[in-house]
C-alpha cells in the first residue's frame, strides 16, 4: 500500500485525500479484512463466491457512503455504478470458478487414468508404458522385473473381508514406495501382486537385494489380524526376471512370473531368481 499511496499523494490535486481514502484505504482496508489465509494458486483454487460477494457488498457500502459524503455525486449515480460492479464481479467469479473447475477435472480425470484405485499406485497399462519407454530409450541400461505376491491373501479377505484386505494392499503399495530406489517403477499388477522395474542395474544381486529388502520389510510391519495366516503374519513371495538385454517386456514378465511361482512353492515369504 506505501507506494500506490506515495503516488496517489505525488499526483496532488484538489481531491488528493479523497483519492487516498476510496482510491486506496478503503479497498486495502476491506481486502484484509475479508482476506483468507489459503494461498490463491489458479487455476487450482475456486474462488468462494459467498465470501467475495460479502466482502463486495461491505465495501461497496462502505465505498459508496464515503464518496457521497466526500463528492457531489448524484446517489442515483452511485446505485447504477453498483449495480454494474457487483454484477461484473459476480460474473468473472463464476466464469473463473468454471474454468477452473474444468481444468481441475481435467487434471482428475487424468492422474486416475495412470493410478489403481485402491493403492493409489501406478495402474498396469501406466508402468507397461512406462517400462516400453525404457525399452526403447538411446541410452537404455539393463533392468530387472519383479512379481510380488501377497501370500495367502484370499484366506486374509475370507476371514476379515474384503475392506481390511484393500487396507493391506494399500499398505504394501506405501511400503514399496518407502523401500525402493526413486527411480524404480512399481504398480498394482492385479488382484494382489505388484509389479516392480528395476532400472540402471548391472548386478543380478543388487536388484535381488533391493527387493528382498522390501520382502523383509513387509515380514517385519504388523498388520491388523495377521495372526490368523498359517505363519502368523503377513508376506510376500517375489520373482526376479533374468536381464533384460534383448527381451521384450512380456518375455521379462513371464520370467518373473515363473521365478514367483518357484519363490511359492519353495514355502512362501522369499526371492527367487528366474533361471
Amino acid at each position: 500500500m506505501p507506494l500506490p499511496a506515495w503516488y496517489r499523494y505525488h499526483l496532488g490535486g484538489p481531491t488528493v485525500f479523497e483519492g487516498l481514502l476510496l482510491g486506496i484505504l478503503i479497498p486495502y482496508l476491506f481486502g484484509a479484512l475479508f482476506h483468507k489465509g489459503k494461498k490463491f494458486n489458479p487455476p487450482q483454487t475456486i474462488v468462494p463466491i459467498k465470501h467475495m460477494l460479502i466482502g463486495f457488498l461491505c465495501y461497496q457500502v462502505a465505498f459508496s457512503i464515503l464518496l457521497l459524503l466526500t463528492t457531489p455525486i448524484d446517489f442515483y449515480l452511485i446505485i447504477i455504478m453498483f449495480s454494474f460492479q457487483t454484477l461484473a464481479l459476480l460474473s468473472i467469479g463464476l466464469m473463473q470458478n468454471d474454468a477452473n473447475r474444468n481444468y481441475l477435472y481435467r487434471n482428475e480425470l487424468e492422474y486416475y487414468s495412470r493410478r489403481d484405485s485402491i493403492t493409489n499406485l501406478y495402474n498396469l497399462r501406466h508402468f507397461k508404458n512406462k517400462v516400453e519407454q525404457l525399452i526403447e530409450s538411446k541410452q537404455r541400461k539393463p533392468f530387472y522385473i519383479a512379481m510380488i505376491d501377497v501370500d495367502f491373501f484370499k484366506q486374509y479377505n475370507d476371514t476379515h473381508g474384503h475392506p481390511a484386505g484393500d487396507k493391506v494392499l494399500r499398505t504394501v503399495g506405501e511400503l514399496l514406495t518407502e523401500n525402493l530406489r526413486s527411480e524404480d517403477l512399481f504398480a498394482r499388477y492385479g488382484g494382489e501382486e505388484f509389479i516392480i522395474c528395476l532400472p540402471n542395474l548391472t548386478k543380478s544381486q543388487t536388484a535381488y537385494e533391493i527387493v528382498d529388502q522390501f520382502r523383509e520389510a513387509v515380514e517385519k510391519y504388523k498388520f491388523k489380524g495377521d495372526e490368523t495366516q498359517p505363519t502368523g503374519k503377513i508376506t510376500v513371495s517375489i520373482g526376479l526376471s533374468g536381464e533384460s538385454k534383448g527381451k521384450t517386456l512380456d518375455v521379462l514378465i513371464n520370467e518373473a512370473d515363473q521365478a514367483l511361482y518357484i519363490a511359492k512353492k519353495d514355502g512362501r515369504n522369499n526371492t527367487a531368481f528366474f533361471k
